[in-house]
């Protein structure tokens, strides 16, 4: 008996193939991005309603993984994408993050400045919580988005 017909006659284990490959081809190639995680987790769910008989037909079983692939994703895409940020290592993209700088412009969620090794940056504060850090204050940098640092007030 060749693949092809074997996989045809067991749809069940067809999907938990697709199942595999599909997680695979996630965390080697995508590295995490989620939606192939969530067709992973659909098709072997899906194999597992075919193995007890509950569903059947390719149609019903498309269908299924459709279906299956949406709710889980509606479900779990914010929880899991908090999970991806929640990272707990220290944002190392820039020497400038951590340093405690003073404002030179008053700093604000639309902008202001800081200075920094003799030079002017453009800052926004990074809380939403934080009305303002007037200048000569002094605030740390917690992020760097292109030329723009995201800073706290301290």
């Amino acid at each position: 008996m060749d693949i092809v017909q074997y996989f045809s006659n067991n749809h069940d284990q067809l999907l938990y193939v697709i199942a595999g490959l599909s997680f695979v081809v996630e965390l080697s190639v995508m590295g995490m991005g989620g939606p192939l995680l969530f067709f992973a987790a659909a098709s072997f769910i899906t194999g597992i309603l075919v193995s007890m008989g509950v569903i059947s037909g390719w149609e019903a079983e498309v269908f299924t993984v459709g279906v299956l692939t949406a709710a889980i994703a509606a479900l779990l895409w914010k929880p899991f994408k908090r999970f991806q940020n929640s990272g707990g290592r220290s944002d190392t993209s820039s020497d400038m993050i951590g340093l405690t700088v003073p404002v030179s412009a008053e700093i604000s969620h639309n902008g202001g400045s800081i200075r920094y090794s003799g030079i002017n940056w453009k800052a926004r504060l990074a809380l939403a919580s934080e009305t303002a850090i007037a200048p000569d204050e002094r605030c740390e940098i917690v992020a760097v988005e292109g030329n723009v640092m995201i800073v706290k007030a301290l």
